[in-house]
């Protein structure tokens, strides 16, 4: 469920995936994979009055998809000091969104569109050491997918004129160089890196629309991909008898057409967005690590990220830039304390989210937060342990979402369980 009682939701999901690996002394290493899955999702939304003091049913959604893909690699060192990895894969994606739409609970109109899509990459990498503390790392991938069968049809069921759509087939190529530098001292390792990479849409971004609550995010047959240029540069550092690591890194990167849920119109009872290719924006930051081993079985661990992502660029819709990234949180802590035994396992984890925005044009925004969560678990026997979670110990009502009504995270979510292990 999803917080109300007409807002329920199941999937079944059917996969298998097989695979061998062999070595052979002078050839080097080889895999192969090949895998498929069939997954049935239902949904149902609807919108929320402003009072929270009753719902109305606006979607039924069902939606099927089928995936079959393959994967195989091949890998060598030279004399210890070289090491090339080459490989390929591909993916053969289906799915649609089977859906009836309502008004006052009353059923206004049938619709279903979907799509393919296919993928096909290569990849290639290269690590050579050199004077002992140096390693260097080059490499690439090319890929290719094909968006084809697009289609969107609408019968509606009080009165109108149907209508049904063809989207045209679709093809990009990317291709995605890397290149990593790294130095080791006694107890000092720095490294730093700049590449490329991409994302291509997705069936349900192209494809599938959806609500949630009073928010209508429509789908987009025309996106486009997402292209990434980025670099990263950093440094561990190791000392106290190894019981102590410190690491940070520094890191930018600009995305090129984001895909991003970008707001139409606003009224009182209903908010519409569509995915859009968001312009350009950049996300730039730090990321400061700790841990500490401070007796035999006993550690403790920290983190801090922040993140400065904004939106740099949209011609369409200029009073979005500079403007930050919906759901990205400036400040990010975890904190960590575990214990480990042959017999026991406790650990305790402590995380805190800044303060984050639901939507593209910062309205909406989602308050920081603190949570605390603990895990006990006793081993029993050689294959058997026992364990007891908690995820939000202190109850506190943090917020997940806004449509424009805030959702919010459950108080307590406790679990117990036993976990087996013949390996």
């Amino acid at each position: 469920m999803n917080g109300t009682p007409l807002q329920t939701n199941n999937t079944r999901i059917a996969s298998i995936d097989l695979g061998i690996d062999w070595t052979k002394a002078k050839e080097g290493y080889f895999s192969f994979r090949i895998y498929g899955s069939d997954e049935l999702f239902n949904q149902n939304f609807s919108s929320i009055a402003a009072n929270r003091n009753s719902e109305s049913l606006t979607n039924r959604q069902r939606n099927p998809s089928q995936q079959l893909g393959f994967a195989g690699q091949w890998r060598r060192t030279f004399s210890g000091k070289q090491t090339i990895v080459a490989g390929f894969e591909g993916r053969d994606v289906r799915g649609h969104s089977a859906e009836t739409t309502f008004n006052s609970s009353r059923p206004t109109a049938n619709v279903d569109a979907g799509g393919r899509q296919r993928a096909l990459g290569f990849f290639g990498q290269d690590t050579v050491q050199f004077k002992k503390s140096w390693s260097l790392t080059l490499s690439a991938r090319a890929d290719n997918w094909l968006n084809s069968r697009g289609f969107s049809n609408r019968n509606p069921l009080t009165g109108g004129t149907p209508t049904a759509s063809l989207f045209p087939d679709r093809s990009e190529t990317a291709v995605s160089p890397r290149v990593s530098l790294l130095h080791t001292f006694k107890n000092i390792a720095v490294s730093a890196s700049f590449y490329r990479a991409f994302r291509a849409p997705t069936l349900n971004e192209l494809y599938r629309s959806f609500r949630v609550g009073n928010v209508v995010t429509n789908a987009n047959a025309t996106l486009g991909a997402e292209r990434l240029t980025g670099g990263e540069a950093g440094a561990s550092f190791q000392t106290w008898s190894e019981r102590l690591t410190i690491r940070g890194v520094g890191f930018w990167s600009e995305i090129a057409d984001p895909i991003a849920n970008v707001t139409l119109a606003t009224t009182p009872n209903l908010i519409t967005r569509q995915r859009q290719n968001l312009g350009r924006i950049r996300a730039r930051g730090v990321e400061l690590a700790a841990q500490v081993q401070l007796s035999k079985g006993l550690q403790i661990a920290g983190e801090y990220l922040l993140t400065e992502s904004t939106v740099t660029r949209f011609p369409a819709n200029s009073t979005l830039e500079g403007l930050r990234v919906t759901q990205i949180p400036k400040n990010q802590i975890d904190i960590q304390l575990s214990y480990v035994s042959h017999t026991w396992t406790v650990g305790l984890q402590g995380r805190f989210v800044g303060n984050q925005f639901e939507d593209d044009q910062n309205i909406l925004r989602l308050a920081r937060f603190f949570t605390l969560d603990g895990e006990v678990s006793r081993r029993i026997s050689r294959h058997v342990r026992v364990f007891v979670a908690a995820q939000n110990l202190t109850g506190v009502r943090y917020q997940t979402g806004r449509t424009p009504i805030i959702t919010v995270g459950p108080p307590v979510l406790a679990r117990m369980g036993i976990h087996l292990d013949f390996q």
